[in-house]
């Protein structure tokens, strides 16, 4: 039996199996409501609704400390001695890896395709108010992690959820945590397999296919798709192997490295049309108000705009908290003011670009209404639009994207797998031995029932963190207080006392 034929022989098999299971979670998860002649997603609505609860909560923090939060990623406020294993910089640029993807490429594409340009003006307005919500389960992430006697970090919901509330409610609230963290581990270490692992190493495989010829290509049979898959692994392998200290030393790198890459891909399309950008902004302000043609006018650009901000920028999804806690500090809204910036790089610039360089470039295959629309091809044919090589630099793009996120999911994966099943050596090793083999596979198999059901678990994910989120937000209220008061004593070159009595005074603040 040949390779081609044992991998239809295990897609069929597994999207046989699992198949009910994943069209009844997708439904449960994705309920859906009519809502002026289109359907929101209940997900969606949730998540939108942390947001603004939390942007007015903590007052407008996304916008208020957007500078502050600029200079701590600077490292104007770093605290020598303090504990964990990245700087504000590396930690930052390791969670944007994990959301800076195939969702700003391809799914902001689908997005002005069946919303047209004006849902772009609701997702960059959903993007700046997930930067409240990250900022709130950032704080809690690093306020509740775990620093190991070697020095290494864990956290993310799976401790800041029995921890927090245990804290706040006492041996009730520590029995709903440990429910939670584990449920929370299940989601994240099921979809970074799947979803943050395989999905990606197969559509970077596909785009690298698609522009070398094909399946008639190199690239294009078993042999090329199993060596890709090997190297991809060999990569992963190395890098996963050092760490979060590896990771971040990457993407510390490679993140700065494809964003800009991508951005001067788009002004290049957008200096080229320069003379369309006046009425491609004014089509994406008057089409998220007046959006004709689009099903649901108003409410259907909004929906549409909402949702694409929602699946890239995973805000109160939990995942992010896991990254940002590794970082050196001893004040937990510090890095939770840093991951406010994440929302604002996914959605607001790196999403943005993306769909003003389809409405400025206009491409054959973009069509208002087209809910079976092609999103890679039609950023791809964006590019094409200026010169024909650039379908070629946007491949460089999504296998950047696809790499700097199969690593940082490998990471989250990994905290997920040892809470679950410890922090062995041996445990450890036999996670990262899984992870790279689904890195071999990604190439060859698509496994998309599997893929649907990793969305759909992650999602569920945010109906129980956001929960947690509610009711820890005080804890995150006093954080943020006990930081600013420290930046105030910096600012006047008074020593830093303990952080604990510095917390405690900022809660006898009225």
């Amino acid at each position: 039996m040949s390779l081609d034929s044992m991998t239809d022989s295990v897609d069929k098999a597994v999207s046989g199996f699992f198949e009910p299971v994943a069209t009844w979670l997708g439904e449960v998860v994705f309920y859906s409501v009519p809502v002026a002649g289109t359907e929101l997603p209940l997900i969606v609505a949730w998540l939108v609704v942390a947001g603004l609860v939390f942007t007015t909560w903590f007052g407008f923090v996304q916008l208020r400390k957007f500078r502050l939060a600029v200079d701590v990623v600077r490292g104007k406020y770093d605290e020598a001695g303090s504990a964990g294993e990245v700087n504000h910089f590396q930690a930052l640029t390791a969670a944007v890896s994990g959301t800076v993807g195939l969702g700003n490429i391809a799914g902001v594409a689908v997005a002005v395709s069946i919303g047209g340009a004006g849902a772009t003006f609701w997702m960059i307005l959903c993007g700046l108010l997930g930067m409240a919500t990250k900022f709130v389960e950032v704080t809690l992430g690093v306020k509740y992690r775990e620093v190991h006697a070697d020095g290494t970090v864990s956290g993310g919901p799976m401790h800041y959820l029995p921890k927090g509330l245990a804290e706040r409610f006492g041996s009730g609230g520590k029995v709903l945590g440990k429910v939670l963290a584990v449920l929370a581990s299940v989601m994240i270490l099921f979809f970074g397999l799947f979803g943050g692992n395989l999905f990606q190493v197969n559509q970077g495989y596909a785009q690298l296919v698609s522009v070398t010829g094909g399946e008639s290509g190199a690239l294009g049979s078993s042999a090329g798709a199993l060596f890709f898959g090997l190297l991809v692994a060999a990569l992963v392998g190395i890098v996963l192997l050092g760490g979060i200290r590896s990771i971040a030393s990457v993407t510390s790198r490679l993140v700065p490295a494809m964003a800009a890459l991508y951005i001067v891909a788009c002004l290049v399309v957008i200096l080229v049309n320069v003379t369309a950008v006046p009425s491609a902004i004014a089509a994406i302000v008057e089409g998220a108000f007046n959006p004709e043609g689009v099903a649901g006018g108003v409410i259907g650009a909004l929906i549409v705009g909402f949702k694409r901000a929602a699946f890239s920028n995973e805000a109160g999804l939990g995942s992010a908290p896991i990254a940002h806690s590794a970082v050196k500090t001893k004040h937990p809204a510090s890095e939770g003011l840093v991951a406010l910036l994440e929302p604002f790089i996914d959605t607001v610039i790196v999403c943005t670009m993306t769909a003003l360089t389809i409405v400025i470039a206009s491409p054959d295959s973009w069509k208002v209404g087209n809910a079976e629309a092609e999103g890679v091809t039609i950023t791809s044919d964006a590019f094409g639009t200026v010169l024909p090589w650039f379908p070629y630099v946007l491949t460089v793009a999504v296998l950047l994207f696809a790499i700097s996120t199969v690593l940082t999911w490998g990471y989250y994966g990994l905290k997920a797998w040892t809470y679950l099943f410890g922090r062995s050596r041996a445990s450890e090793i036999t996670y990262k031995v899984l992870y790279t083999a689904f890195s071999v596979a990604g190439s060859l198999l698509t496994l998309q029932t599997l893929i649907s059901m990793a969305d759909a678990v992650l999602f569920m994910l945010a109906v129980i963190n956001i929960i947690g989120l509610y009711l820890l937000a005080p804890v995150v209220k006093r954080e943020l207080n006990s930081f600013l008061e420290y930046v105030k004593r910096r600012k006047a070159g008074i020593e830093e006392p303990e952080p604990e009595a510095v917390v405690e005074a900022a809660a006898m603040k009225p």
